[in-house]
């Protein structure tokens, strides 16, 4: 069977196509309980499947040189009710009750996950086909303050330049 060209998905699901390529980010990593504060590097490699229905993300954080923190991003468009999904299984462990949820708001997307130990909120903000940020916040379970846990400017880079 072949897979629809892209020109044929949803407006919802061709958004998703911003996210796609290799990319390299700096980021300014926050003390948490999980880690100190810093600066981090991280490769981002990010793929359409299935025609573009998904798009399947690795991201790969370094410190001191060493891989801290690995995760895979599954990103869909849930039609119905018009918003952005994705599922997220990282070197953390914790296996997700139910993917983030969000909506894009311009150049920006945003999504919201919560668990028994609170909620993480992950922005995407697009500054053009070759740049956009990553804000990563959490709110603990019984608090009203989000706190900034990872912050990041992407660029993209060429397959050659992938880490």
């Amino acid at each position: 069977m072949n897979a629809a060209p892209f020109s044929s998905l949803s407006t919802g699901h061709q958004s998703l196509q911003a996210l796609v390529g290799a990319w390299r980010g700096e980021e300014e990593v926050a003390a948490t309980q999980w880690t100190d504060a810093g600066t981090a590097t991280s490769e981002v490699l990010a793929e359409a499947q299935f025609g573009g229905l998904f798009v399947v993300q690795r991201y790969r954080q370094r410190r001191d040189g060493t891989i801290s923190f690995g995760a895979h991003n599954v990103f869909g468009f849930d039609q119905p009710n018009g918003t952005v999904t994705m599922h997220q299984f990282d070197s953390m462990g914790f296996v997700p009750a139910a993917p983030a949820t969000g909506t894009w708001s311009g150049n920006e997307l945003m999504l919201e996950r919560s668990s028994p130990r609170g909620s993480a909120r992950v922005t995407y903000s697009f500054d053009g086909a070759d740049t956009y940020r990553m804000r990563l916040q959490f709110k603990p379970a019984g608090s009203d303050a989000w706190q900034d846990m990872v912050s990041g400017l992407y660029r993209r880079v060429s397959p050659s330049e992938e880490g």
